[in-house]
């Protein structure tokens, strides 16, 4: 049967590989993922995989090329099981069909985490950057640029400089990305490849693909630092003859963060000065604030910078002449205040780094960064305003008295709670983020709780296609928890009035269910509003608790074509899904900038530690899991397995941060090991200035 014996179609043939390979996926996946020769797990899987070789080599070149696509996606698989499949896909390489060279290089680029397997085609690879069609070679570039050795890496380079001449700038940034992974990967080849950045970057290109180049040149500064000095002077040869505004002043911040990095930061100075000099006002404006920047945090330059920055006292521009008015008022204090006096030294080891003293006044206005974001900064300062009272006050206005943004809340998801509070099928032209609190700040008597600390995204307690769809939000606040169920009918030819969602929980002594905001009524295709409002009865403790919900309603008939009831109605309760309120949902996910500072800095007298074990999963699930139940924000990129520049799949170290209620700082440290078979190991550390907010975080895992 499976030898196709008697079987013509090529269709055919190729739909009996795609469930000979669904067959070997699971069987493999059926806890036999550590196997030396796939033929050894069982007879089937010999069945199928003696099938999948057989029709590598079919005449017809759609039917071993499926063969070959089949078995490079079985997951786990040993060099020795996947040889036969990359001679096909060497052979395919140089077949004279475009369709078939471009199939077997698209394949191979998706599978480049089998690089030893993959490199027995780099001969063929090579061959195709030259393609006439560059979709081919730039698969091809970006494939030998993730799988070449370091030998290979001038030959390729070589080979990119005609091709970056020929294709889209769209293409262009793919193969950044693929060169940015190999500087990462070699370290010792980083001369050559910022050579090869800089050298593009000066030729002919738009400004999203100068852009990228720009940002792979920071990325590479910043995770291999022996590329900060080529990397600046190149940068600084970049804003001499860039053509675009916008990138210029980028360019001239990033060379600004980085002069202090560098042993002579004095070289660099001129290259900005130039702007002042040569460039548009929006340029130079940027320039005076850079060159502040650098007399900040350079003590030994300030002299020499106030000199220069007294140049554009005068300028034309309004912008460029504040910035240098306030550059050179803030300098002569910041020397008043702390002269730089320059060390005696006898030898070379015994130089003192050139770094701002405590408290200078310079460092703090130039280079120590706000709390926030300006955009969230924004939407904090909108959320104090429509805080009920807040304006009345005579307080002073401070960075610790805003309200709290959370870094997950992107404007899709916030604009999704105000969509459901709207109703299905209406689109809003306004596309300013809503603050989900604001229906709660709209009822006087839940106003009166005071101000909510965090509100959660939406939990769905039905499924979406049943007759009234109920999601939940949960508003935080100190001392209680209000409830806003979504209550949305999809129910034709029907009103729903008096709608609440009525709670029970077989623990009482957490909280106290104290009142309830009944939704008046819902139309068909209309979401309405119900509340109802916890207390808490004893703020310290803080554990999981599951409410069983159940909405009551009165169901009215309405006609359908004037609307009116039809009759007084009648009573309806409807079973909705459990409501878990954990800790998580006290947690306001805030991204520290420095985790390991921060770590440090932490004391660890309230940690606390845990070890646990979840179902079997891949990696990427497991963080993705535990990012979830922990309600925290990912730092340092390590939310994303794609960002970690780690030799083995199958551990991960995540870092989260967070803000708990009552302004508690959380940091945790979470070491995952991938054991195929037995599940996902998880040791957790927990820090905060409180041992029963550590153990009320350790508590949302269990």
């Amino acid at each position: 049967g499976l030898a196709g014996e008697g079987i013509r179609s090529p269709l055919a043939i190729v739909i009996l590989i795609r469930l000979s390979g669904k067959l070997l996926l699971g069987e493999l996946t059926n806890g036999h993922n550590n196997v030396g020769d796939v033929r050894d797990v069982s007879s089937l899987c010999k069945l199928c995989f003696d099938f999948l070789e057989s029709s590598l080599s079919h005449s017809d070149d759609m039917i071993s090329y499926e063969a070959a696509r089949t078995i490079c996606m079985v997951p786990n698989l040993g060099i020795h099981n996947l040889s036969r499949s990359m001679e096909c896909f060497r052979s395919m390489l140089l077949s004279d069909k475009p369709t078939v060279r471009f199939a077997a290089v698209r394949t191979l680029s998706e599978v480049i985490d089998q690089p030893r397997a993959v490199a027995l085609c780099n001969e063929g690879l090579e061959n195709c950057i030259d393609d006439d069609n560059k979709q081919i070679a730039t698969f091809a570039v970006t494939t030998l640029l993730k799988t070449g050795g370091e030998a290979t890496i001038d030959r390729i380079l070589g080979n990119l400089s005609t091709l970056l001449a020929s294709i889209q700038d769209e293409y262009k940034i793919t193969m950044l990305e693929s060169l940015q992974q190999l500087c990462l990967k070699y370290p010792s080849k980083h001369r050559a490849i910022v050579a090869f950045l800089a050298k593009i970057l000066r030729e002919e290109g738009g400004f999203d693909f100068k852009l990228s180049v720009v940002n792979s040149i920071v990325s590479l500064m910043k995770q291999v630092p022996e590329t900060a000095e080529s990397s600046l002077f190149h940068l600084c040869e970049f804003i001499d003859d860039c053509e675009y505004t916008m990138l210029s002043t980028h360019t001239i911040h990033i060379i600004a963060n980085f002069v202090s990095m560098v042993a002579a930061p004095s070289r660099y100075i001129r290259f900005i000065y130039n702007r002042v000099i040569l460039e548009n006002s929006t340029i130079r404006a940027a320039a005076i604030a850079a060159l502040s920047k650098i007399a900040a945090s350079c003590p030994s330059l300030r002299t020499s910078i106030t000199t220069l920055l007294k140049h554009s006292l005068n300028d034309e521009d309004d912008e460029t002449r504040d910035r240098a008015s306030i550059a050179v008022s803030v300098l002569k204090e910041a020397m008043a205040l702390n002269p730089y006096v320059t060390p005696v030294v006898e030898e070379y080891d015994d130089i003192s780094p050139d770094l701002p003293s405590e408290g200078d006044l310079a460092a703090l206005i130039y280079l120590q960064p706000l709390p926030m974001s300006f955009k969230k900064l924004e939407r904090s300062i909108k959320a104090y305003i429509s805080t009920p009272g807040a304006m009345e006050g005579t307080d002073q206005l401070t960075f610790s008295a805003l309200p709290i943004i959370e870094d997950s809340y992107e404007e899709d998801v916030l604009n999704t709670v105000h969509d459901l509070a709207v109703g299905f099928g209406s689109k809003s032209a306004n596309t300013e983020v809503h603050d989900p609190a604001a229906a709660v700040y709209a009822i006087p008597e839940l106003a009166d709780l005071g101000r909510v600390f965090r509100s959660s995204s939406p939990v769905s307690l039905t499924e979406e296609e049943t007759e009234y769809v109920v999601r939940c939000i949960k508003h935080i606040l100190d001392e209680h928890v209000v409830l806003q169920f979504l209550i949305q009918n999809t129910v034709e030819n029907q009103r729903i009035q008096n709608v609440i969602v009525e709670l029970e929980s077989s623990d009482s002594d957490t909280y106290e269910i104290i009142g309830d905001v009944p939704a008046e009524k819902a139309e068909y295709g209309e979401t309405a509003s119900a509340f109802t409002v916890l207390r808490k009865r004893t703020v310290e403790k803080i554990e999981p608790i599951c409410f069983s919900c159940q909405l009551n309603f009165t169901a009215v008939q309405v006609d359908n074509d004037s609307g009116e009831p039809m009759g007084d109605g009648y009573a309806e309760e409807y079973l909705l899904e459990d409501l878990l309120i954990s800790p998580s949902d006290y947690m306001a996910k805030i991204c520290v900038s420095d985790f390991r500072q921060a770590w440090n800095g932490t004391d660890d007298s309230n940690e606390a530690l845990g070890k646990f074990t979840m179902q079997p999963k891949t990696l990427d699930l497991a963080v993705s899991s535990v990012i979830e139940l922990l309600g925290m924000a990912p730092c340092d990129g390590t939310g994303q397995l794609s960002k970690v520049n780690s030799s083995d799949p199958k551990q991960h170290m995540l870092h989260l941060s967070g803000k708990f209620l009552g302004g508690h700082e959380v940091l945790a440290r979470v070491q995952l090991n991938v054991r195929p078979g037995e599940g996902t190991l998880l040791k957790i550390a927990v820090r905060s200035d409180d041992k029963a907010v550590s153990d009320a975080v350790m508590s949302c895992i269990n």
